[in-house]
């Protein structure tokens, strides 16, 4: 039998091609569980016991509970990504080559080239409009047409044994013949906009693959899909959010755009926005300063991020003393040089979590002669000094444009996260 968890989190994904799609399929989840949603322009009256959330830039949201009763302010916070490397789309066509339209694309973090090649993309993301003096957004996913980076044949490629894609050169996807349609007018009547291409100012626009998610292997035990780094992550997350009701803690999901490239942005890990999301609810509850200051050294935060599994025909890459397993439960990432955030005691904080969920915990360390990635994990704990462990469940082919992880890991970690924002 399918776990029910892990349709639903596929049923997520195929719903957000983009990270503001991320952003908007949750705010749907949110206000069928009756979340209020804020907005930081205006002045905030918060109610114990209530529900809300706030979005920034349309491509990070912030949703929190309140407990019932609060003494001393604290806050539990599952912190997660919306982003995941793609394809961006640059702001005008390509010129002409032979018969082809194309329209050139920049990388978007750090993709795995080669899993682009040859495959049907489709293409989503927001136009920003002005209209009559008016800026306006509309959120856009053209799954109408379908486009493609095509690979070059065998017979031509000297470096068949090695494969070597130069960005600029060899990953110009192609949207058509003669160009007898415009991309944007395009765009503009398959969603019925009521515009001109001339009313189009800026667009965020990606590639993404037109698969869809799917279980795999012999009894379902896989997942199949696109930007399971993070959506994962961020659909357990809100997942234990809406389930949950905080004994003492303010229980908050934050999710952020911008991961993937470094998260400096205004809506990043590094922006201003979890801060200020923390010390506003501090001030309604306590009005004081001093509260929220006092908060922070009681809080923690889970940056959940997805974790590597170890590959079967790569071992030799994988520090054959922390081999983590698919559907063997969450993983806590390690790293002595702080590229991940995780300490003794927020690794115990973590496993005790898992033993009174009842769900089994792994561990991760790369070899010392391999590269670590890193999450928003270093970032949030420097900025505001809340005690901090990096998690997330293995996977395989990350970074790649369908990736794959257990479909028995995801509800393990909704479990941990219930546990964790029901304290």
């Amino acid at each position: 039998m399918r776990d029910p968890q892990a349709e639903k989190l596929l049923d997520y994904i195929d719903s957000c091609p983009s990270p503001f799609h991320a952003v908007e399929s949750a705010k749907k989840l949110l206000k069928s569980a009756d979340f209020i949603q804020l907005d930081e322009a205006d002045e905030w009256k918060l109610k114990a016991g209530a529900a809300y959330f706030v979005e920034r830039s349309g491509g990070s949201i912030i949703a929190f509970r309140l407990p019932e009763i609060h003494r001393d302010v604290k806050f539990h916070i599952v912190g997660a990504h919306t982003d995941s490397p793609c394809f961006k789309m640059k702001p005008h066509p390509s010129g002409k080559m032979a018969n082809y339209y194309q329209w050139g694309a920049e990388t978007y973090g750090g993709l795995l080239k080669n899993s682009w090649l040859d495959r049907d993309l489709h293409l989503s993301g927001r136009l920003t409009l002005i209209i009559n003096g008016e800026m306006t957004n509309k959120l856009i996913s053209l799954d109408s047409y379908q486009f493609r980076i095509p690979q070059l044949a065998i017979h031509l490629d000297e470096n068949r044994d090695a494969l070597k894609l130069n960005a600029q050169q060899h990953l110009m996807p192609i949207f058509g013949l003669d160009h007898d349609k415009d991309l944007l007018q395009v765009i503009l009547d398959d969603h019925k906009i009521k515009a001109t291409v001339s009313d189009i100012a800026a667009f965020d626009l990606f590639l993404h693959d037109s698969q869809k998610s799917s279980f795999g292997g012999l009894n379902d035990e896989f997942i199949y899909a696109p930007r399971l780094d993070n959506l994962a992550m961020c659909h357990a997350s809100l997942e234990a959010l809406i389930a949950s009701k905080p004994l003492s803690a303010v229980s908050m999901a934050a999710l952020f755009d911008h991961e993937e490239v470094g998260s400096v942005s205004d809506r990043g890990a590094c922006s201003n926005f979890l801060p200020a999301i923390l010390e506003r609810i501090s001030l309604n509850l306590k009005g004081e300063r001093e509260a929220y200051l006092a908060a922070l050294s009681r809080s923690y935060m889970l940056s959940a991020d997805m974790a590597h599994a170890v590959h079967p025909n790569y071992s030799e890459r994988h520090d054959r003393d922390h081999y983590p397993l698919i559907n063997h439960g969450p993983v806590i990432k390690h790293n002595a040089n702080q590229r991940y955030a995780t300490n003794s005691e927020t690794a115990a904080y973590f496993n005790l979590l898992c033993q009174e969920s009842g769900v089994p915990v792994q561990e991760f360390v790369s070899r010392n002669d391999c590269p670590c990635g890193s999450t928003i994990g270093p970032s949030v704990a420097s900025n505001l000094g809340i005690k901090t462990v990096d998690v997330g469940n293995p996977m395989l082919s990350m970074h790649s444009i369908r990736e794959m992880a257990g479909s028995k890991d995801h509800a393990k970690m909704i479990r941990v996260f219930e546990e964790f924002y029901c304290k």
